[in-house]
């Protein structure tokens, strides 16, 4: 069995996408996942499974679906994969609560960084699937507009860490 980190796509956002962790812990087992563990209510869910990515993705978003009565976006990433993420910060001296990975389904396009809009004294870097930003001291009044990141999910390096260790500890 390998272990697997799922994030959701506007769950528990700004009044949108309501999911209780327990219905999100219920549907994992209910897919035949172990040792399930959720964190924080925004959709993070780490867990074991003989199924691979897509397969975990599929089946989760079909769940999903059902629930919401619309698509979640669902992104997926073995516990190496995300300790990866957390290694490849191109940031680590700013603080973990303003800097964030975006994660995406595959690697952003070439011209991602020529497409941002409202760049003020944001930092910005790719990765493999991954946009990293540092946002600057008005975090709260950025105007950041990446269109590449649309469809994808965003986490803060805090995060990250706790999903990483929680997959360690498996």
């Amino acid at each position: 069995m390998s272990t697997y980190i799922a994030l959701l796509r506007a769950v528990n956002v700004g009044g949108s996408g309501k999911l209780p962790m327990a219905e999100l812990k219920a549907m994992c087992e209910d897919q035949g996942f172990a040792q399930v563990q959720t964190y924080i209510a925004s959709g993070n869910v780490v867990f074991r499974t003989d199924q691979t990515a897509p397969q975990i993705q599929a089946a989760l978003a079909r769940r999903l679906a059902l629930y919401a009565g619309k698509p979640v976006g669902v992104l997926v990433r073995t516990a190496q994969e995300m300790a990866e993420v957390l290694a490849a910060n191109p940031f680590p001296q700013a603080p973990g609560n303003r800097t964030v990975a975006i994660f995406l389904d595959a690697p952003p396009p070439a011209d991602t960084l020529e497409q941002i809009r409202g760049q003020a004294d944001e930092q910005l870097q790719l990765g493999a699937r991954e946009i990293y930003v540092a946002y600057g001291p008005d975090m709260g009044r950025s105007r950041l507009k990446i269109p590449a990141a649309e469809q994808g999910t965003a986490r803060n390096m805090n995060t990250v860490a706790k999903l990483v260790a929680m997959a360690a500890a498996m």
